[in-house]
């Protein structure tokens, strides 16, 4: 990403600590608009997996992970969680949620005004089960070893060249282990070169990468609601895809 990546400034940290964090009258404080739209962080995991058939002490990926409650909803289930982002910025707010369980933010209401809020990490998550640190999608470290669990929510748009990324998924799920993708398919130049944007659907683009080594087993469409200020919303349908690893070799 671009030295000047916007996802390291506080405005942002802000933003998603309330969409990660905040309660559903904070985030919409309306008793009209899209409801089912709200806790995506939550429902990336909670709704995708087939937690039926994830072993007792699994690890998980989460990347992308931002400011870390999808990390922390996969700690409710798996042994080991690895949090993994680009911005250091998203990194720091969720290790202090990690070390801290709680931490100040501000949530803008028009102009210059606004208050101030407290995100809290969710009850009953063993906090020395995640850990975060920052790293590169498409450059992952070669010693992260496999996973049963791999998410990354609305990531694969986000990157300069997304191939990079999918081609190393192989190698970082375990067989029979599973994948949960989100993207909203919003391909912008800001974040992705146009030579590097798909030619065919985003869907299609994962199946080229992903088919042969994973089968895929769900599709979902899920909504989420991030708020700028009290008036203003960015309302978007993520398409989730879930998918199996096949036996290695």
């Amino acid at each position: 990403m671009k030295a000047d990546n916007p996802y390291e400034t506080q405005k942002l940290v802000d933003e998603y600590l309330l969409f990660h964090y905040g309660a559903d009258e904070e985030i919409l404080p309306w008793k009209f608009g899209p409801r089912e739209a709200l806790g995506f962080p939550v429902r990336t995991v909670s709704e995708t997996f087939d937690w039926s058939s994830v072993p007792e002490h699994a690890r998980a990926l989460d990347i992308g992970c931002a400011v870390g409650r999808s990390s922390f909803e996969l700690a409710r289930r798996c042994a080991e969680v690895v949090g993994i982002d680009f911005s250091q910025a998203f990194v720091d707010a969720a290790e202090k949620m990690r070390v801290k369980g709680r931490l100040d933010y501000r949530c803008l209401e028009e102009a210059a005004t606004g208050s101030t809020l407290t995100a809290a990490r969710p009850e009953g998550v063993e906090p020395d089960r995640v850990r975060f640190v920052r790293g590169d999608a498409m450059d992952l470290d070669g010693d992260l070893g496999t996973f049963d669990l791999v998410h990354a929510a609305n990531l694969v748009c986000r990157l300069s060249d997304p191939g990079r990324f999918l081609s190393r998924l192989p190698d970082l799920v375990r067989s029979a282990g599973q994948l949960v993708l989100t993207t909203p398919c919003t391909w912008l130049e800001e974040f992705t070169p146009v030579a590097n944007w798909p030619t065919v659907s985003t869907l299609d683009l994962l199946r080229r990468h992903l088919e042969g080594t994973f089968i895929l087993r769900r599709l979902l469409e899920m909504p989420f609601l991030i708020r700028e200020h009290r008036r203003k919303f960015q309302w978007t349908v993520a398409q989730a895809s879930v998918w199996e690893r096949l036996g290695h070799g």
